[in-house]
């Protein structure tokens, strides 16, 4: 499967709605402008009017199913967005030219905000050149050192988004530089529980094993080499890092060094958010809002 198999997945789910806010930039109308020639979703831009306007008719959008909505500040334009979520007049939140910190605020707010419970984590998912399936990388971007917990919490938000991509039961490697326990290095120690949580029925709807290399566990001739026998070694679906550290060295070595493709959502919250950066380019904006639009129907 492809990212671009999830863009005709998206265009199938008819009536979604994406919340954007301050849709003031050019990569971020972009990727909005290419989703409305797709069908993908309604889109309700908040933010500068005029500019949001300007912005769709340079990249040949003169009408479409949206709507424009001035917003007089970036913290008011997440407000709205993050509400028009909240009251069910949207399915996706998205991010435009704001701080990641506004509009967190804004999500995470007591009466309005999209809270479940549950912690927001980052999941990306990877189109690697000579790999024939997806690798989707947690967390990379939103937890530094989570306990075992919210370990746990990050890998149940992940198997949620594999699993609205059409991989039912995800293979989960829980990552760490060996792939033995040890009491010295608290990755092998959590990964082994997290292994465990799952044969026991803690961790649902996935098979974990843990600690894996990262050579073991997208690899099968390199677990074979280490004798290692395992449902999940050499065929992993989610790689599930112990630290933000190794998941954005990761991230960024996937893209840079592999030239692969990517989308990615932050997860846990009552609708998924995309949450791209700006160096992200409008293609992998549009991923993530295709990502996005499959997670919400899940």
């Amino acid at each position: 499967m492809k990212l671009a198999d999830l863009l005709n997945k998206a265009s199938s789910l008819t009536g979604k709605t994406v919340a954007v806010a301050a849709a003031e930039d050019e990569e971020v109308i972009e990727a909005v402008a290419e989703a409305l020639k797709r069908n993908l979703a309604r889109f309700l831009l908040f933010g500068n009017k005029e500019e949001i306007a300007e912005l769709l008719l340079e990249k040949g959008i003169h009408s479409g199913d949206y709507v424009i909505t001035q917003a007089r500040s970036i913290e008011k334009a997440s407000e709205l967005a993050v509400k028009a979520v909240h009251q069910k007049e949207a399915d996706v939140l998205m991010k435009g030219n704001v701080p990641t910190a506004t509009i967190l605020k804004a999500v995470l707010h007591k009466e309005y905000g999209l809270r479940t419970g549950c912690m927001l984590s980052h999941v990306a998912v990877f189109e690697v050149p000579g790999f024939d399936r997806f690798t989707i990388v947690t967390d990379a971007a939103m937890s530094i050192t989570p306990d075992l917990q919210q370990k746990q919490q990050i890998i149940e938000n992940a198997v949620e988004i594999a699993r609205s991509i059409g991989i039912e039961t995800p293979k989960v490697a829980a990552l760490a530089a060996v792939e033995v326990v040890n009491p010295a290095m608290q990755a092998t120690l959590d990964a082994a529980a997290l292994t465990q949580m799952n044969r026991r029925g803690q961790i649902k709807n996935c098979i974990v094993d843990g600690p894996l290399a990262l050579d073991n566990a997208v690899s099968f001739e390199a677990a074979e080499h280490k004798g290692i026998q395992s449902e999940v070694a050499g065929q992993a679906d989610i790689l599930f890092v112990p630290s933000i550290e190794v998941g954005n060295v990761l991230y960024k070595s996937l893209i840079y060094f592999a030239k692969a493709k990517v989308g990615a959502v932050i997860a846990g919250a009552k609708a998924p958010i995309v949450l791209t950066s700006r160096a992200d380019s409008s293609e992998s904006k549009l991923y993530s809002l295709a990502l996005a639009i499959c997670a919400s129907e899940k």
